[in-house]
């Protein structure tokens, strides 16, 4: 989106040049500014949704929703302090650590979610960074596996070094989680047991070996809109831009310091929905954790603003998920259609 020409530097202007149809939003950009980021994103609701709605119907086959779905391969006893996590070691909640899932058992999972009509199976675990030696080459086996069956694979497993990336790459992974939360700002509030540029070293690990990115954050912590922003153009000063990009809304979870903490206003997060998407117009924007507070039709005013891919499956590691069924009755009533293998993308 190239500046208005009505007010060098003015980013009010910039938002209603995209209302006039006087800049293209659709091209993807590596520059955003805060001031263009909340004006677009506090402009009226419709006419933002307007906008974002023409963005994705340009890049994306309208109507067609990607099923994903996650398994907590390694649950409980993470040493990272993530304030919003109940598998962190540093709380109290009723998540145990647990030993790591057997291949087989990872295996039948996948095998369960691509009947369901899952395209994309993700596998986490609650650690810190990656360790070498048996354990990661469990990994390594349970993504050939899963490749076996014809699903695009992908891992959270926490920090990557390089050659880490590298044998995922080899063993045919496609995608790599790792979130940034919220902006740099409000991060050191979020997490104190790892950086803001640790986080970011993994994506260029992944990035460098050839693993598409998936990265995006959580709503609801306690942020500001301006750090909500500031995740954004995060995201989008990476090039290219993350290929997934999901937007998770806080799951307040007892135990955890950010249990206490209202709802979030359904509106604020349809506003992130469709900012993601007018910042990063080529990346699946995906619904990920707290839909279970949601209703459905916040669910598919978010489709409408531009997301394109749910977690789909009755838990989302450790927390509750809508379940299948319902899920599908949803898409179903909706007259969406669910992506098929062949056509899944990155």
């Amino acid at each position: 989106m190239r500046e208005s020409t009505t007010g060098p530097g003015n980013s009010v202007s910039t938002a209603n040049a995209a209302l006039r149809g006087d800049v293209d939003l659709g091209q993807p950009r590596h520059d955003w500014k805060l001031a263009e980021a909340q004006a677009l994103h506090e402009l009226p609701l419709f006419e933002l949704l307007d906008l974002a709605r023409a963005v994705h119907r340009r890049t994306f086959r309208d109507g067609e929703v990607q099923l994903c779905t996650l398994l907590s391969v390694k649950t409980g006893g993470c040493p990272e302090d993530c304030a919003y996590c109940p598998q962190s070691s540093h709380h109290e909640t009723a998540v145990e650590a647990e030993k790591m899932l057997d291949e087989k058992a990872v295996l039948e999972a996948a095998q369960r979610a691509k009947a369901a009509g899952s395209t994309r199976f993700c596998m986490g675990a609650a650690w810190r960074e990656v360790k070498d030696g048996p354990v990661f080459d469990r990994v390594i086996n349970m993504v050939k596996g899963v490749k076996e069956l014809g699903l695009e694979a992908c891992c959270t497993l926490g920090m990557l070094n390089a050659d880490q990336a590298r044998r995922l790459k080899e063993a045919g992974l496609d995608a790599y989680n790792h979130n940034l939360d919220t902006s740099r700002d409000a991060y050191r509030s979020i997490v104190t047991t790892r950086t803001y540029d640790e986080r970011l070293a993994t994506l260029r690990n992944v990035r460098e070996a050839g693993i598409t990115v998936c990265s995006g954050g959580i709503i609801g912590m306690g942020e500001s809109v301006a750090d909500r922003c500031h995740m954004l153009i995060e995201l989008a000063r990476m090039n290219p831009h993350p290929e997934s990009v999901p937007i998770n809304a806080l799951v307040r979870v007892a135990g955890t310091p950010l249990a206490e903490l209202p709802p979030l206003d359904p509106i604020e997060f349809i506003r992130m929905v469709a900012l993601a998407r007018l910042m990063m117009p080529q990346s699946m924007v995906r619904l990920s954790a707290g839909r279970t507070e949601m209703t459905r039709e916040t669910q598919l005013l978010a489709m409408y603003a531009g997301a394109n891919s749910i977690f789909f499956g009755d838990r989302l590691l450790t927390t509750d998920n809508p379940g299948k069924d319902e899920d599908q009755e949803m898409i179903r009533a909706a007259g969406l259609s669910c992506q098929k293998p062949a056509a899944a993308s990155v």
